[in-house]
Parts: structure tokens; C-alpha cells; sequence
């Protein structure tokens, strides 16, 4: 986490948190997400428009990918300054991208050891890793498969609905949070 963020947490440490404003998408891309997007329904959804604003800004990308993080309940966040913003999920956590000699790296840039080789009933492949699970974006699945092909990674069959309670993570913390309201 970067220091100057540290510095705003405790120079102001009662920040209410903040949902539903910012999205990863299956392919390690983030989405702001204003008013007019959270209208059009929540990030998982599909619907036009509900995904919000592609982030293009380089340094803002870079910068919030320094300082994300999950907390004890399983929910990602960016730590934004004194205020964590939590990230709506479109599938994982982290997005993984392979190179031709199985190295992984996380959307973030962030290296990463494998531990298990995962598809799930649509075919989807994700693999778990010291970081914790991810999906492999979708240009290095021939990757993967080349290395199932050659004996050097074992695939393990696993339903799509049990990923998010098996590896800890909530895709949607705008959702979990208001379940919990009274």
C-alpha cells in the first residue's frame, strides 16, 4: 500500500466506505461507476450500461492497483486514501495472464506460484495461486491447455457457484452490504 495512503488512513480514519462505484471485469479492466451506471443495475448484471465508464487513465490504473486489497470477510478494495472502495466482481478477484513458459501474472502485475489448475461447468478456467483464485483471461486459455496437454498442469473439475465460498471472495460487496442492513 502506498505510504501517502497509509498517511490519509490515519490522519482520517473514520471514512465511511464506499459501494458500487468501482468494477473489475473478466478481463482485468476497471469500470467507474457513477449514478447513472449504479441506475442501470449492479455490475454483475449485464445490462447496458451497468458496467459503467472504462478507466483509461494509466496512472490512476496503476494506482489503484498498488493499493488493492481484500479484507477478513472475502470483500476486494481499493484503498483510496482514507476511504476503501470496494470493487464490484464480474468473476474473480484477480485476472491471470500467461506466458508461453506458465510465469502468471496478475492484472495488477503481480507474480504469482500456482497451486491448482480449476474449470468450472462452462468451460471456464481459472487457477488458484498464493495470491488466491483468479480466471485466466480468456487470450491464454490455449496456454493452459497446452500445459494440460503436456502432462505439466492436472485440471480439477469444480461448479462455477462454489468458487466464491471455496476461495473466500464475494463478488458483490454493494449486495453482501445491503443483505446485512436490518
Amino acid at each position: 500500500m502506498d505510504d501517502i495512503v497509509q498517511q490519509a488512513m490515519r490522519k482520517w480514519p473514520n471514512v465511511p466506505d464506499c459501494f458500487g462505484w468501482l468494477g473489475l471485469d473478466e478481463r482485468g479492466q476497471w469500470f467507474m461507476r457513477d449514478d447513472a451506471a449504479q441506475a442501470q443495475g449492479h455490475f454483475q448484471s449485464g445490462r447496458p450500461g451497468a458496467k459503467g465508464a472504462l478507466l483509461t487513465h494509466s496512472k490512476l490504473i496503476e494506482f489503484i492497483e498498488r493499493n488493492y486489497e481484500a479484507d477478513a470477510q472475502g470483500r476486494w478494495y481499493f484503498q483510496n486514501g482514507p476511504q476503501r472502495v470496494y470493487v464490484e466482481l464480474q468473476a474473480t478477484p484477480w485476472i491471470w495472464r500467461l506466458e508461453s513458459d506458465l510465469r502468471i501474472t496478475a492484472h495488477t502485475g503481480r507474480p504469482a506460484q500456482l497451486r491448482e489448475c480449476l474449470m468450472d461447468e462452462t468451460g471456464r478456467v481459472y487457477l488458484h495461486t498464493d495470491l488466491g483464485l483468479g480466471l485466466v483471461h480468456t487470450m491464454d486459455v490455449n496456454t493452459v491447455a497446452q500445459a494440460i496437454e503436456a502432462g505439466t498442469w492436472r485440471m480439477i473439475e469444480i461448479q462455477g457457484a462454489e468458487l466464491p465460498q471455496t476461495y473466500h471472495y464475494i463478488q458483490s460487496p454493494e449486495i453482501a452490504q445491503a443483505q446485512a442492513r436490518p
